[in-house]
């Protein structure tokens, strides 16, 4: 897409009118002694990413807010997301981090958190925690009961290959519990027919249990493309086990800038989810991250 292409692309999406709600942001910024993850091999996720560049880049696609989440385990990246957020109306709530191991120390910062109004969900980076039942752990448990106890959602990232597969059993154990699978439980989609086929029955079984939720989100994978015709498997998978009733729209910005802009990451969504019904639209870019998010 040329400079001009992508401009126009953007305008079209600015002025459509429809309600678009971003469930899945980051901003971080460099040199705090954090994001131990951020290496110069990242590219261009080797940088600071704030909140007002954040907020034009979201406003120029069309997007009227936001969702924060978290992008270390550390309590004060959760603290640096809640000062964004009194100072952004367009961060619509924050998806901070607690000590899943240490309930104790869960149960504290969950009461410290309680007390900023945007504070709406928890997410801990277990997709690095070589562990495969990590989320089996008693003391994890443990936490993720304190959560559903407080209506508070769990998000739940890059769940495939090694935690899906646990997804349903924790989101069963737990039905008070909002589980969220970001980013579709990142479908392999690079990999084989075989990793593809099991990320399906292990995303649809998370589907079966009616307290899952999911988002169309983080779908860029080196060695594929990043297209509507691409996404038709994944996109169709989604739709069939969630619903749209259960689903939202996440640009994973600026993480999506390993695969395309933010506006082509919007423009891709739109060519799927616009061609369902307006309701059916209306939840997944905005209903649905609203009511699990309590916006």
């Amino acid at each position: 897409m040329t400079v001009s292409e992508t401009a126009q692309a953007e305008t079209a999406l600015a002025g459509d009118g429809v309600v678009r709600l971003d469930a899945h942001l980051h901003l971080w910024e460099l040199g705090e002694g954090r994001y131990s993850w951020l290496s110069p091999d990242l590219g261009p996720l080797y940088a600071s990413f704030t909140a007002a560049e954040a907020r034009d880049t979201l406003a120029a696609a069309g997007v009227a807010g936001a969702i924060l989440v978290q992008a270390d385990d550390t309590a004060a990246d959760t603290e640096a997301m809640l000062e964004n957020a009194a100072s952004h109306d367009f961060i619509q709530g924050v998806v901070g981090w607690i000590p899943l191991e240490d309930p104790a120390a869960a149960a504290a910062l969950l009461e410290k958190w309680a007390a900023h109004p945007k504070f709406r969900g928890v997410r801990t980076l277990i997709h690095d925690d070589p562990r495969a039942n990590v989320l089996g752990l008693a003391p994890v448990r443990e936490s993720l009961a304190l959560l559903a106890a407080a209506g508070i959602p769990f998000d739940m990232p890059d769940a495939f290959p090694r935690h899906l597969g646990q997804v349903a059993d924790l989101a069963a154990e737990l039905p008070g519990l909002t589980v969220v699978v970001d980013h579709l439980g990142k479908p392999p989609r690079a990999g084989s027919a075989d990793a593809m086929d099991a990320w399906e029955r292990q995303l649809r079984a998370v589907a079966a249990c009616p307290n899952a939720v999911a988002k169309v989100s983080g779908l860029h994978c080196s060695g594929t493309a990043f297209a509507p015709d691409a996404l038709d498997r994944v996109w169709t998978v989604a739709l069939e086990a969630f619903g749209p009733a259960r689903l939202m729209f996440g640009g994973d910005w600026p993480v999506s800038l390993l695969g395309a802009r933010y506006s082509r990451t919007v423009e891709v969504a739109a060519a799927l989810i616009d061609s369902l019904s307006p309701e059916e639209a209306a939840a997944i870019w905005a209903g649905t991250a609203q009511r699990v998010y309590q916006q």
